[in-house]
């Protein structure tokens, strides 16, 4: 006997025995009729068909919950069909139980190996036919089950994934537009989450007509948590919020604001920031970073320095205190703020791409527009990748001082 699990959707749940259907193919016609009776009987809804060929069709066609299939039939016997089925991906799960009336050891294991997933005797008496179809009509409702469960999981990941994409353009929305933040200072940026919504930010704050903050800030982990809670640290960072929370602009100052209101979460959350002030009267750079070394000063005359100084991320010492530095910046400088990201991607055997390979990209792209420049050195990373999905959300902001 053949049982028989179609893959279509259903509405999940088990189906009473009239609502289930049972596909009998077997090339005797009085032994065909005989079993189909005793399905009726037992309340099924009883398809037939006379050969393999035939079978495969309606099964294909009506995907019923159990098909009986006889072993040996003309053109297409059973062992041929259970094969067939079992390539096929749209009934691939059908439960199949072949019936033979030569149960030898040897053919049952070549009709199980052969795709059948039950064996029955046409010799059986009518106590065993019975249960050995309930036991496949209870296969085929839980296998219906896990594929209806299987649906749904899809359908609700696609609808997870689609919110997701949307939260992820707004994000990209509140992000400072590439260009001309002031006359003579051009700004240009990236954005790479690793997965759909990604945990790092940056942004330009606007303190006064001569003076811009700029910051970078990377949350611990990737994907929906990280995301929301940088947006809530975002918020924490608007200039007015600034001014009213820590009464100032200095880089110092708002890091220890910020590690006091954003202490490490129960499973270990954090963030790693670098912010900084710039004065476009003096070309004086203000800095502070809590954790983060991703701030990069490319100057004009070649010389790339790592201006980021060694520091706790926020939350894990309430009682710290972050220091403003700062620095000095000339006319044609190049300044980066980066995560971690961009040059900690490792190659295909493992070896991370680094610093030092970024600060070659940096000096080949030297003559290019600034925009150009870190578009160069993102495909260098992704050439060393081998791919363009980075692990790790990648987000970088630069800004120049024209020459």
């Amino acid at each position: 006997m053949t049982l028989s699990v179609s893959t279509n959707q259903t509405s999940g749940g088990d189906k009473s025995a009239a609502q289930q259907t049972a596909l009998i193919v077997d090339d005797e016609p009085v032994s065909r009729a005989g079993m189909a009776a005793r399905l009726k009987r037992l309340g099924y809804r009883v398809l037939q068909a006379g050969d393999g060929k035939a079978g495969l069709e309606l099964l294909r066609r009506e995907r019923p919950d159990l098909t009986i299939l006889d072993w040996m039939m003309p053109e297409l016997d059973g062992p041929s069909v259970c094969e067939l089925v079992r390539r096929d991906p749209e009934v691939f799960s059908s439960q199949i139980i072949l019936m033979t009336g030569h149960d030898q050891p040897e053919q049952i294991a070549e009709g199980l190996a052969r795709g059948a997933d039950d064996f029955l005797s046409k010799a059986a008496s009518p106590q065993e036919i019975t249960a050995r179809v309930q036991a496949g009509m209870r296969a085929a409702g839980l296998i219906r089950r896990l594929e209806h469960a299987t649906d749904e999981i899809r359908r609700k990941q696609e609808a997870i994934e689609q919110e997701l994409q949307s939260a992820a353009r707004y994000v990209v929305s509140l992000l400072p537009a590439p260009g001309l933040l002031l006359p003579g200072l051009e700004m240009a940026s990236a954005y790479r989450p690793s997965s759909t919504l990604g945990g790092d930010l940056f942004n330009v704050l606007r303190w006064d007509e001569h003076s811009l903050g700029l910051y970078l800030l990377d949350a611990s982990g990737h994907g929906v948590s990280p995301a929301l809670r940088s947006a809530s640290f975002a918020t924490f960072l608007r200039e007015d919020n600034l001014l009213h929370r820590v009464g100032s602009s200095d880089p110092g100052a708002i890091l220890t604001e910020a590690n006091r209101q954003f202490p490490l979460t129960e499973n270990g959350s954090y963030f790693t920031i670098v912010f900084a002030r710039l004065d476009i009267r003096t070309h004086t750079l203000f800095y502070a970073t809590a954790g983060h070394n991703g701030l990069i000063l490319h100057r004009r005359s070649g010389e790339i320095c790592c201006l980021a100084q060694p520091s706790l991320p926020l939350g894990f010492d309430e009682g710290n205190v972050y220091h403003t530095v700062d620095t000095q910046l000339s006319p044609g400088d190049r300044l980066y703020l980066m995560s971690d990201g961009l040059y900690e991607v490792p190659s295909p055997t493992g070896e991370l791409w680094g610093q030092a390979r970024l600060e070659i990209s940096m000096r080949e792209a030297a003559a290019k527009p600034l925009a150009d420049a870190l578009s160069y050195a993102i495909g260098a990373a992704e050439q060393w990748l081998g791919h363009q999905r980075f692990p790790d959300d990648v987000a970088v902001m630069s800004i120049e001082l024209a020459g």
